[in-house]
C-alpha cells in the first residue's frame, strides 16, 4: 500500500487554503508520484517541454488559458524553477486565473524561494517531502498496517525505549537501510548500489550546475565527500577550506547550497551561552544514508564497517526530523557539546522550555551526567539499535 505521511495535508490543502501548493524535495523522493495519486486528474505543465516553457515565459494570462483544459481546475507546474521568473508565472495563476488551483513541484527550493518569494508573498504554502521514513517503508512493504509517529511520541513523553520484538526481522531491515537508504526506489530494489551511484552521478548536482551556482564542481564534490566521511561531526569551515584549497566563504556557501537542494542538513548547537559550551559550529547529516554511502563508495555490510555508529546516528536524527516535521510537533533540533568534548547527540526543545536530550549509540550506554547536572529539568534518553523502535 503506497501511503506517505504528507497525504492528508496535501489532500486537505485546497479545502483549507486558496494559496498555491508548493511541494519541495530532492529528486526521486516521490513528489510526482504523490501528486498524481492525490490529484489524479490534474493537468501537467512540464517546463522541460520546450513549447510549454516558451508559453509560460510569455507571462500572459491569455496564453496560459490556451494551455489549459477549462473542465479541470487542478494544474501542476513541474520544474518551475527553470523559468526565468517562476514567481511571476505563479502570481499570474493566483491573481488572474483564480479558477485554477495551482500546484508547483520542484527540487531546487533555493531557486524557487529566491525568485518567487517576493512575487508569492502571502500566496503560497510550502510542503517538504523527504525520502521514506521507517514507518512509510514498513507500511509500503506490508509489514505494518498504519503509518505511525509512535516512536517519536514516546520519545517526547520521556518514555524509555524498549527492546524490539517484531514478527518480522527488524534488525535485518535496519541494517539494510543503514547501507542502502530509504529512497522509494529501494522498495523494489532493496540493495541496489548501482541506482544510488547513478543518482549521485546524474542527479545530485544537476540543478546546481544547470543554474550555474557551482564555480568549481570538482571542489564541490570533494567537499561533499569530506562531509560524508564526517557525519555527526562538527563542521569547521576553515579546516575544510584548507584541505580543499578553496576559500572558507566558498565552503560555507556550497554547504548552504547542499542544504537547500536537500542533500544534507545541519544541526546547530544548543547552548545557554555558558562559557565552555560550543555555540556556533554546526554538525552535518545526510537526508539519505544510501546516497551518503554512494559518496564514500562503501556498500559493505555493517558488520565489517567502522562507520556503523555514524550511520545509525544519522538514521535516528533523520527519523526524528521527519516525524517532527510531518507530525507538526514543533520541536527545535540541536546538539550539545562543551569545549572539553562532553556531548549529547540530539537535544529537542520547545518554546515552553521542554528539553529532551537523546544519546544515540550502537549499543546501550549510560546517559551524559554532565548535561543532566547543567539542565536538571531535561528528560534524558539513550537510543540504541536494540531499543529505539516501538
Amino acid at each position: 500500500m503506497v501511503v506517505r505521511h504528507l497525504d492528508q495535508a496535501l489532500k486537505n490543502h485546497f479545502l483549507k487554503y486558496q494559496e498555491v501548493l508548493i511541494l519541495l524535495g530532492a529528486r526521486q523522493v516521490g513528489k510526482t508520484t504523490i501528486i498524481k495519486r492525490i490529484f489524479p486528474d490534474c493537468q501537467y505543465l512540464i517546463v522541460d517541454n520546450e513549447p510549454i516553457k516558451n508559453a509560460l515565459e510569455r507571462y500572459d494570462p491569455s496564453v496560459y488559458r490556451q494551455l489549459l483544459n477549462a473542465k479541470n481546475n487542478y494544474v501542476v507546474i513541474d520544474e518551475i524553477h527553470k523559468l526565468s521568473d517562476p514567481g511571476r508565472a505563479a502570481k499570474i495563476f493566483f491573481d488572474q486565473l483564480p479558477q485554477y488551483k495551482l500546484i508547483i513541484t520542484g527540487s531546487s527550493s533555493f531557486n524557487i524561494k529566491n525568485k518567487a518569494s517576493e512575487s508569492l508573498a502571502g500566496r503560497k504554502i510550502d510542503y517538504h517531502l523527504f525520502p521514506l521514513s521507517m514507518s512509510e517503508y514498513l507500511v509500503q512493504n506490508g509489514l505494518e498496517e498504519n503509518l505511525s509517529f509512535q516512536f517519536f511520541e514516546k520519545l517526547i513523553k520521556g518514555e524509555k525505549p524498549r527492546e524490539i520484538f517484531k514478527p518480522y526481522d527488524h534488525k535485518a531491515i535496519l541494517d539494510n537501510i543503514l547501507v542502502f537508504g530509504l529512497y522509494p526506489a529501494m522498495l523494489s530494489h532493496p540493495s541496489d548500489s548501482a541506482y544510488l551511484i547513478n543518482l549521485l552521478d546524474s542527479v545530485v548536482f544537476r540543478d546546481l550546475v544547470e543554474l550555474s551556482l557551482l564555480e568549481n564542481k570538482s571542489a564541490a564534490l570533494s567537499l561533499l565527500k569530506l562531509l560524508a566521511h564526517q557525519i555527526g561531526s562538527l563542521v569547521n569551515y576553515a579546516e575544510l577550506a584548507d584541505k580543499l584549497g578553496i576559500g572558507a566563504k566558498t565552503v560555507k556557501r556550497y554547504i548552504e547550497l547542499f542544504e537547500q537542494s536537500y542533500i544534507i542538513f545541519t544541526l546547530k548547537p544548543f547552548s545557554n551561552r555558558k562559557r565552555d559550551e560550543i555555540g556556533k559550529m554546526p554538525k552535518v547529516y545526510f537526508y539519505d544514508i544510501g546516497l551518503r554511502n554512494a559518496l564514500v563508495n562503501n556498500f559493505e555490510p555493517l558488520v565489517s564497517r567502522i562507520d556503523s555508529g555514524q550511520l545509525f546516528e544519522n538514521f535516528i536524527v533523520l527519523e526524528i526530523l521527519k516525524a517532527n516535521y510531518y507530525g507538526n510537533f514543533g520541536y527545535t533540533l540541536n546538539y550539545w557539546r562543551t569545549k572539553s568534548g562532553s556531548e549529547v547527540d540530539l537535544v529537542l526543545t520547545k518554546t515552553n522550555k521542554t528539553i529532551i536530550a537523546i544519546e544515540i549509540k550502537n549499543t546501550k550506554k549510560r546517559i551524559n551526567q554532565s548535561f543532566v547536572n547543567r539542565y536538571p529539568e531535561a528528560k534524558m534518553l539513550v537510543l540504541s539499535k536494540d531499543s529505539y523502535w516501538v
